[in-house]
């Protein structure tokens, strides 16, 4: 079992004495769709969808349709051809209280043919109105989803306070193993680096819940020292988490197994005295992008289709406080990002998640609210 080790108070002081101006960002090159050379021709978009509140999951189905979340707690499919959305349950469960949890992320068995289970993560009260977060197993009928099974509960999402930090996206690997992001709760010196609380980590289990055996800290929890990730997806043998920073750093991290991302204690790149005492002491894996001042980045996908040709090979990122999609164009082994890119700026305002269809068509869900999200479809121009 890796051990964890603390730094004192003084190095503690001095950490948040010292604010970071800037972040140690690799160069980039900023284009929007329409305006250089280097822009991948004419992007053309269309709303697909319209009059959705609060989506935050989007992912495309092994039905060839879009299966969708709703942060008050419904569950759709969503044709791509006709754009009609289709309900397949209402979780009354769910307590969405404000713009920040809820309904959030959705997986889909990867033999959905003969395994039909949907896996959700979800905000509630128990029975003693505490708030709190668990992943929960359904099997879809054909038509709705039933027999919940809850895989993992107990995630902290409120401790006095505001409802604040409670990530959150699933993915499966190609382990089959159930990934999960959580967020800190804003209990930011309680949870994200003890290996024994479920918050403020990227969880990981079996598809039917137990305890993978080589798991590093015996229980659920795969890596530690996160603040607030909303985005999750595997790439060339590589786990990538996009993660919240506070005023500085929001980060685009490389998941590792027993992994430390350094939160509360470092923001960013190991590049202040008190950081570098933390990063040597407990081996943090620094990001490999970062930006200061702070975008919020959300939901991510992997595009790597010949029909966008400069989008192959990246992450696609949605872009909540500055209103954009993100293109982070990956070196070849995916250890780096090698460009940076960014499209349909203040055009649609806040973008909370992407899916990409298996023809190369990029959907890019909203987050205004208000009944007034849509589900943007991007499409290569003539």
């Amino acid at each position: 079992m890796k051990k964890v080790l603390f730094i004192f108070l003084p190095a503690i002081i001095l950490f948040f004495a010292c604010k970071k101006e800037t972040a140690n960002t690799p160069s980039s090159e900023i284009i929007t769709a329409t305006g250089k050379p280097d822009a991948p021709g004419n992007l053309t978009t269309e709303t697909l969808v319209s009059n959705l509140n609060f989506p935050w999951e989007i992912l495309w189905g092994p039905d060839n349709f879009i299966w969708m979340t709703e942060r008050q707690g419904k569950v759709s499919r969503v044709n791509p051809q006709t754009g009609q959305v289709i309900p397949v349950a209402t979780i009354t469960e769910v307590a969405s209280t404000t713009n920040f949890n809820g309904l959030l992320g959705m997986a889909l068995h990867p033999q959905f043919s003969t395994n039909p289970f949907v896996y959700l993560i979800y905000n509630y009260f128990d029975a003693s109105q505490n708030y709190l977060e668990k992943i929960v197993r359904y099997t879809y009928n054909g038509t709705t989803l039933t027999s919940p099974m809850t895989l993992v509960d107990g995630i902290v999402g409120k401790i006095g306070g505001d409802f604040i930090h409670n990530g959150s996206r699933l993915m499966i690997g190609p382990d089959m193993k159930l990934y999960a992001t959580t967020g800190d709760a804003n209990q930011r010196f309680d949870f994200p680096q003890n290996p024994n609380s479920l918050n403020g980590k990227v969880l990981r289990v079996n598809l039917d819940g137990s305890i993978p055996g080589d798991n590093p800290f015996g229980n659920a929890v795969w890596s530690i020292g996160d603040r607030n990730s909303q985005g999750l997806v595997f790439a060339k043998g590589r786990l990538y988490a996009s993660m919240h920073g506070e005023t500085t750093n929001d980060e685009i991290n490389i998941i590792q197994k027993g992994g430390n991302n350094g939160w509360p204690f470092v923001e960013g790149f190991c590049d202040l005295p008190a950081e570098q005492t933390f990063c040597a002491a407990n081996n943090v894996n620094e990001p490999i992008y970062a930006w200061t001042p702070t975008i919020a980045p959300s939901g991510m996908d992997f595009y790597n289709s010949n029909y966008i040709a400069q989008w192959k090979n990246s992450l696609l990122l949605a872009i909540l406080k500055d209103k954009r999609l993100i293109q982070l164009k990956l070196t070849d082994d995916g250890s780096a990002i090698d460009g940076v890119h960014e499209f349909f700026i203040n055009q649609f305002g806040r973008m909370r998640d992407i899916a990409i269809g298996p023809d190369g068509k990029v959907y890019i869900c909203t987050d205004n609210g208000n009944n007034s999200d849509k589900i943007i479809v991007v499409t290569k121009g003539n």
